[in-house]
């Protein structure tokens, strides 16, 4: 999850404004949605009218709108191109996947970080009469699941305790995780390790596995989820890593571009 102060490189043998563009509405995103002009010049390090030009652009375009306290928010018409893109994303996840249902047997997930949630966008079932399902869409917190924690791994203690403070720490079961200190011990495991458990922590009888998908564009994770009785410590050994490979191979599908 990078810091909106992070320096960002754009790509070369770009539209400069273009890539100028998309840097700020990332930041945007970065920052929650809505930034004042002051805070993008801080952290992109453009000048203001520059930043001013470019954001009077994007608000004709509908893909900023500025709000009734002049600061400026993510428009309403990056909902379309972002559904998009995420079924898109699903698609191109599948056949990866299937891999992993294969090999295993579970039900596999792969899930995002939108903003301080996590997102399921893409699931392929087990064939197993008795398996885990996931709706497509679902929206859960972090802390609670094994692919929030694969996500938030390698995000700054700061930046995990700030969204924690934001989402709180329900329990979903008498085993989540509901203290930020527990939560950044676990995952300082993820980290150690390489890969996520959830533990009986979304839904008692239930196991998952996640790991990061590496360099991906946004924070991305892959999962197995199933029967605690079917995923046993035993079980781990030979899961994880499958879902480390299927990953990093994932990962090259997802930044691999073809040159014009």
């Amino acid at each position: 999850m990078p810091s909106s102060a992070e320096p960002k490189t754009a790509p070369t043998g770009g539209v400069q404004s273009l890539e100028r563009a998309f840097d700020l509405l990332e930041r945007m995103a970065d920052a929650g949605g809505e930034v004042g002009l002051s805070e993008l010049a801080t952290s992109s390090g453009l000048p203001l009218p520059t930043i001013h030009r470019l954001m009077r652009t994007l608000v004709a375009c509908g893909y900023v709108r500025q709000q009734p306290n002049r600061r400026y928010a993510l428009g309403p018409r990056l909902i379309r191109l972002g559904e998009s893109a995420s079924r898109l994303l699903g698609t191109w996840a599948r056949p990866y996947l299937a891999r992993l249902v294969e090999g295993t047997g579970e039900t596999a997930n792969m899930a995002l970080l939108d903003g301080d949630e996590v997102v399921y966008v893409a699931q392929v079932p087990s064939k197993h009469s008795m398996r885990m399902f996931t709706e497509v869409g679902r929206r859960v917190l972090p802390h609670s699941t094994g692919v929030g924690k694969a996500l938030l791994a390698h995000a700054s203690d700061d930046e995990v305790r700030a969204l924690l403070a934001r989402t709180g720490m329900p329990a979903a079961t008498e085993k989540t995780i509901t203290t930020p200190d527990g939560f950044l011990e676990a995952l300082d495991r993820v980290r150690d390790t390489g890969y996520a458990v959830d533990d009986n922590e979304q839904e008692i009888g239930v196991r998952c596995l996640a790991v990061p998908v590496p360099g991906s564009p946004t924070a991305t994770a892959i999962s197995i989820s199933g029967p605690a009785g079917r995923l046993t410590d035993t079980a781990t050994e030979t899961i994880v890593p499958l879902l480390q490979e299927v990953a990093a191979q994932l990962a090259t599908e997802l930044t691999t571009t073809e040159p014009a």
